[in-house]
């Protein structure tokens, strides 16, 4: 089960979802100008269909405007960086939290099993934080908080942007086992209905996975 595959219902929303995923994948560079025209010609759309993409990814911190320079991709930097994961840190340790108390007993059980379905990645050795299961099983603590608001703020407003950080500079290595260690105590806290303990496990994973990220930003 899924949660974030999004369908598109116009070519507007069609050439939103492309253009959100090619620049949190790096198709589309960090720090690159967006020529309205050249979108155009690539995705075979107006330029009145481009210039509504962007100005919605400028909703979702992914563009920028700036004056005399026009529209671009947001630069990935340590000082980005920093000031979006103390936010994530604070809300995803919210969510955490509210999830040990409001998800219900199904609900666990599936985060369970989709914990369990990650740990042949992890043996293999492959960027378990690329992967879309790594977001889902973040996107599922989220919406497990039942907090309208909360889940607005996390999904909407700064959720493509922590994923664009996180596929392009993913965690590979060690850091791939301590991750998934991590997501099992998490797990474990909210299996215990262990508030407390769940909000203080998310907060330091997060803390963990931006120094992991930060190091990579900072060679």
């Amino acid at each position: 089960m899924t949660f974030f595959t999004e369908q598109p219902v116009t070519a507007a929303d069609k050439t939103f979802f492309q253009l959100r995923k090619d620049i949190v994948e790096g198709d589309v560079a960090a720090g690159s100008k967006l020529s309205e025209t050249e979108l155009s010609t690539k995705y075979a759309v107006s330029r009145a269909v481009v210039r509504e993409a962007i100005n919605r990814l400028e909703a979702s911190h992914l563009v920028e405007r700036k004056a005399n320079v026009g529209a671009r991709v947001v630069t990935l930097t340590p000082e980005g960086l920093v000031e979006l994961y103390q936010v994530r840190e604070s809300l995803e340790g919210m969510a955490a939290r509210l999830a040990a108390q409001n998800m219900t007993d199904d609900e666990i059980v599936d985060l369970q099993s989709l914990l369990n379905s990650h740990f042949d990645k992890v043996q293999s050795g492959q960027t378990y934080y690329q992967e879309a299961g790594d977001v889902d099983f973040h996107y599922r603590i989220i919406l497990g908080s039942k907090n309208k608001h909360l889940i607005s703020m996390l999904t909407d407003g700064i959720y493509h942007l922590v994923r664009m950080y996180r596929v392009q500079l993913g965690m590979s290595g060690p850091r791939v086992t301590t991750a998934f260690d991590e997501h099992k105590h998490i797990v474990q806290a909210i299996c215990n209905r262990d508030a407390e303990l769940a909000e203080m496990l998310m907060r330091r994973h997060i803390l963990y996975s931006k120094s992991s990220i930060e190091n990579k930003l900072n060679l």
